[in-house]
């Protein structure tokens, strides 16, 4: 080993004696410059000889229609059998780990920005449509756990439509779980779809199911598991948000607070008995709404079991640092896609869980 590697750098010696040359003097002054000089010689000129000779020594027999893909290593030419045999896609232009590369970028920026840094970061300029169309061509694997899942939270969050040219654009709403310290997923118009692979995943016995107020989240948490399993928790923080609505006397709120912390929805009802005001009558409406869902909080915190659906609300956050981004508005067909692929990248799963 020691032999080999003593031969090859005598042999790359003589190789940058040779590339040295051919650079020209105004791309030597600068280590910035020399640097772009090498990288430039090795993608153009080195490196696509090295991945020729291995494909055609690992790929087989070279027969049939050649076609140049560009890869992190240079352009290299490769034949249809070859192809076949090394597991590169039909068609492709773009090698699978560049493809990558370019998919780590377009699920935090947009697709332009994409297209500039991915030149910057390797030298090779991949078109924006072209990334597009990468996009939205790959199959990307929804997340599984291992271990089982003791609590979970469902939230919405909202998505600009592209419409026809003329109309104003649409918001519409695209749902998300998270299944805390584990994965989260996002399903746009598809609460089936969402549904699926919760119910997909192992859940525990009794598995803590948190969301707000809002009837979208809670048709969804009622079809999560079995009744049995399911322990449906009202977010304590939205609790406190829809009472500070309410307003008025500041010990009377914290009086209320403290009937809630404890699970007393009785008490906290009555306690407002006395105020006339539409907000007042709306939160107790909303008491005896989710009074099943309103437990001893305090003593669900002693026990570890979690009272707050902020890990959802952080994930929803997350995606819309995405697909918000100033001016993005989205062909309805496409949103799903990126919703996938941002989870993915989001989850750590980019390098995963993308097949052909």
């Amino acid at each position: 080993m020691v032999l080999v590697v003593s031969v090859v750098k005598e042999k790359l010696r003589e190789i940058a004696e040779i590339l040295y040359q051919d650079t020209s003097s105004e791309d030597l002054e600068t280590f910035e410059t020399i640097e772009l000089s090498v990288r430039k010689h090795i993608l153009e000129t080195v490196a696509p000889e090295i991945g020729k000779f291995f494909c055609n020594s690992a790929g087989g027999s070279r027969a049939g229609r050649e076609r140049k893909v560009k890869t992190c290593i240079g352009q290299i030419k490769i034949s249809s059998k070859q192809a076949v045999r090394l597991k590169l896609k039909k068609g492709t232009r773009v090698s699978p780990h560049l493809e990558k590369c370019c998919l780590l970028l377009v699920a935090n920026e947009s697709f332009t920005n994409a297209e500039q840094d991915i030149e910057i970061l390797t030298g090779f300029k991949i078109p924006h449509t072209t990334q597009h169309r990468l996009v939205n061509n790959y199959q990307l694997r929804e997340p599984k756990i291992t271990k089982k899942a003791k609590s979970l939270s469902v939230d919405g969050g909202t998505i600009r439509l592209r419409t026809l040219l003329g109309n104003k654009s649409e918001w519409k709403n695209y749902k998300a779980v998270k299944i805390h310290e584990r994965v989260g997923t996002a399903f746009f118009q598809n609460n089936e779809g969402l549904l699926d692979w919760v119910n997909q995943q192992s859940l525990s016995r009794s598995v803590t199911c948190l969301g707000d107020g809002h009837d979208g989240v809670w048709n969804i948490i009622e079809q999560i598991g079995t009744s049995e399993q399911r322990r449906e928790v009202l977010d304590w923080y939205h609790l406190m948000e829809n009472l500070h609505k309410v307003g008025g006397s500041i010990r009377r709120l914290k009086r209320v607070e403290n009937y809630l912390w404890h699970g007393f929805i009785n008490d906290a009802i009555a306690e407002l008995n006395q105020l006339t005001k539409k907000p007042a009558k709306n939160f107790q409406n909303y008491l005896r709404k989710h009074c099943l869902r309103i437990p001893d909080y305090q003593l669900y915190q002693e026990l570890g079991i979690c009272i707050g659906s902020g890990s959802v609300e952080s994930w929803i956050k997350q995606i819309a640092s995405r697909v918000k981004i100033v001016g993005a508005q989205w062909n309805p067909k496409n949103v799903s896609q990126i919703l996938k692929l941002r989870c993915a990248y989001l989850n750590s799963k980019i390098s995963l869980s993308i097949s052909a």
